[in-house]
């Protein structure tokens, strides 16, 4: 299977993991099933599960994506869900595990949204406690931080 490499690391995509399962003879008549668990505006979370050609569940595995973590999520938020499940889900039957479960895609928002993130200073994080438990979340979700810096701001709002 190709492989795209990211960060020096080889990653096998889902749509190559997908390829595989359906021209592998010993996954003949066996079936994908996906399912919506949990749906908001601000977030999803999608399942993914393999059958087998007697309707027995193989595999299932989760995916949570967020609407807002990534340029391809706000165009198409359900969609990289279902691929991130399905992703996982190929990997729970052996199916490119040469390196990691995670799809390459997965791995490579990642290590993006990592390299976003700039670091809470302890000005921002006095700000951060003064301000509204709203801000205390966004400040959560965006900023890299101390361990004790997130155990203050979500002790303080009850996060």
């Amino acid at each position: 299977m190709k492989t795209v490499n990211i960060k020096g690391k080889e990653y096998i995509t889902v749509n190559e993991r997908l390829i595989h399962f359906r021209k592998e003879a010993a996954y003949k008549g066996w079936r994908i099933v996906e399912d919506l668990v949990s749906l908001d505006d601000k977030e999803g979370v999608f399942k993914a599960t393999i059958l087998d050609p007697d309707g027995n569940e193989m595999v299932s595995a989760h995916a949570q994506e967020y609407r807002d973590s990534s340029y391809i999520n706000k165009t198409s938020f359900l969609e990289n869900g279902f691929t991130s499940a399905l992703g996982r889900a190929l990997g729970y039957l052996g199916i490119g595990l040469d390196t990691s479960i995670a799809s390459a895609d997965e791995v490579g928002n990642a290590v993006a949204n990592q390299e976003n993130k700039s670091w809470l200073t302890e000005n921002q994080l006095n700000a951060t406690l003064k301000g509204t438990v709203d801000q205390a979340k966004k400040v959560l979700a965006n900023y890299k931080m101390k361990k004790e810096y997130n155990q203050q701001i979500t002790a303080q709002f009850n996060i």
